[in-house]
Order: structure tokens, then C-alpha cells, then sequence
């Protein structure tokens, strides 16, 4: 695998300008039909229509047909296992996201976390560099690359950024995977189930950059994590964070575990699962935002 060019450099293979991709389809067609039973075959005088009452008739089609299309977006927006099962067509769009959508949408070059950091102090995290995407082999260490295998790998999308003081690195990414949204149900009921996602056995892979601050964040390194199976999506979002400085932790904490308040171990302290979490809530969110805007790219 190699490395980014300079901070602010893009590697090839990763487009900085959409292509043609397949487009998500809209909210379903359909109209309102409305029967008028009219028990009487006596003609009578049809009364002037109020325009009051036709703007009024007219605003409550447009507020239904709202209804209808949020109700759709809504179950890309909120990953609930038990919403409306995604298409398998809309499940294909996604997937094809990571080549149809510029690297600055889905990893800004700078992310602002309001609220994000410890006692709901604010963040700002700049982009230090994209890898290439590339393989689940280079990402994941083995342990966790049998535990993604039931949904398969499609494609690794990574990008490593620092916080404001560059005293920190969170490496983010995601896996495209290659499953249905049954597979994805599965494989997040048992990370669930089994604390998959707290094991520092199953933490993903860092992504050090020469010649910048990332420079030493490699395995050693890494202080906290998160790794998400989504279930409206065939992606896994991850972030590990560590020390800019380069020094290794022993102790590597879930980022469930190190943002819970009077936590004392170190990566909790330094506020990097915050970090983890921070990061990686932005990321999914420009996934999920691109997934729905109306102006992706056709």
C-alpha cells in the first residue's frame, strides 16, 4: 500500500470529482385517489369553489406527499435494524458510493465536532491525509478480518486526521462490504451480542502518514476505537485514535468505555475516545447524507 504525497494531496484511484454512478432512487410514485359516492341521480347546482378551500386541499397533498418522502429518507438516516428493509437496488446505490462521490465529502478536509469532546467541549479535527482504497487485508488485523467475513469486502476507504492541538491521531474509514441488509443485521447483532466491538483483539488498523504528525501512529499506538456495522447500509464505519507523539498505551479502551465520565485511563483522560467517536459519528453522517442528497451525482 502506499502513502498519501503531502498533507492535502490526493491519491489516485480516489476521485476528487464525481463520476457517473448509479443514482438513488426518489420516494415511490403515487397519488391520492379519492372516491365521491353520490347516492342521489338528481342534478343539482355545483356551488363556485373557494379558493381558500383549494390552497388548503393543495397544501395537504404536498404535506402527505412530504410525509411519504421523509418517511423513505428517514431509513437511511436512522440506522434501526427494525425500520423498512432497504431494496436491494438501494443497497447496490450505496455500494457504489465510494467511487461515484468526491473524497472531500466523505472525508472533509476539516470536521467540526460541536459538543464532541469531553464535557461537551468542541472539536476540529483536519483531514492529514487519504490512503488509497484499497483491500480489507492492509486495514485489519486477522482477528477482525474473520469477523467481518461473512459480509465480505468490497473495497477499504481510510483517511487519518488530528485535532486542533495535534496532540492527537484518529485514523477513520470504511468498509464497503459486499452483503445484503440480512447479512448486516447478522453480523451487527453479533457484534452486539458478543461485545465484538469492545475486544482490543478487533481493533482496526492505523493509518500513519510520513512526514507529518501521523507519522508514528501505528499498531502500538493505537489508544481507542469504535467499529459500527450499519444495517440500513453495506458499510462497517471504524476510527482508532492514539497519541500524536508517538508514544505506545498499553491499555487500548473501547470508546464506549473511555467517553464515559470519571473514566481514568489514559486515552480517556486525553480525550481520544471522544476522538474515535467524534470523528467517526461526522463520517458516517456525510455517508448517510450522500446516500440521500438529491444532487449526488447521476
Amino acid at each position: 500500500m502506499t502513502h498519501d504525497a503531502p498533507p492535502g494531496s490526493h491519491p489516485p484511484g480516489f476521485p476528487l470529482s464525481p463520476h457517473p454512478g448509479a443514482a438513488l432512487p426518489g420516494a415511490p410514485a403515487g397519488a391520492f385517489a379519492e372516491t365521491l359516492a353520490e347516492p342521489s341521480a338528481r342534478l343539482r347546482r355545483v356551488r363556485e369553489r373557494r379558493p381558500a378551500r383549494a390552497v388548503a386541499a393543495l397544501v395537504c397533498v404536498v404535506l402527505g406527499l412530504g410525509l411519504i418522502g421523509g418517511a423513505v429518507a428517514g431509513s437511511w438516516l436512522v440506522d434501526d435494524p427494525a425500520a423498512s428493509p432497504a431494496s436491494p437496488s438501494r443497497y447496490a446505490d450505496v455500494r457504489a458510493l465510494w467511487h461515484s462521490v468526491p473524497v472531500d465529502t466523505l472525508f472533509p478536509r476539516t470536521i467540526k465536532g460541536e459538543g464532541a469532546g469531553p464535557g461537551g467541549a468542541d472539536r476540529v479535527w483536519t483531514r492529514v491525509a487519504v490512503a488509497p482504497d484499497g483491500p480489507c487485508a492492509g486495514a485489519f488485523d486477522p482477528l477482525l478480518l474473520k469477523a467481518l467475513r461473512p459480509v465480505g469486502c468490497l473495497r477499504v476507504l481510510r483517511a487519518t486526521y488530528t485535532d486542533a492541538t495535534a496532540s492527537g491521531v484518529t485514523t477513520v474509514g470504511m468498509v464497503v462490504t459486499e452483503a445484503d441488509r440480512s447479512a448486516m443485521v447478522d453480523l451487527s447483532r453479533r457484534f452486539s451480542q458478543e461485545d465484538l466491538d469492545e475486544r482490543a483483539d478487533l481493533m482496526p488498523r492505523t493509518y500513519p502518514v510520513p512526514g507529518t504528525v501521523a507519522a508514528g501512529f501505528g499498531d502500538r499506538q493505537r489508544a481507542s476505537w469504535t467499529v459500527r456495522v450499519l444495517t440500513d447500509a453495506p458499510v462497517v464505519v471504524f476510527a482508532v485514535s492514539g497519541f500524536a507523539d508517538g508514544r505506545p498505551v498499553a491499555e487500548p479502551v473501547p470508546a464506549a468505555e473511555a467517553t464515559v465520565p470519571g473514566e481514568t485511563s489514559a486515552a480517556a483522560q486525553a480525550g481520544l475516545g471522544h476522538e474515535a467517536r467524534g470523528i467517526a459519528d461526522r463520517v458516517e453522517g456525510a455517508l448517510r447524507e450522500s446516500a440521500t442528497s438529491p444532487e449526488r451525482p447521476e
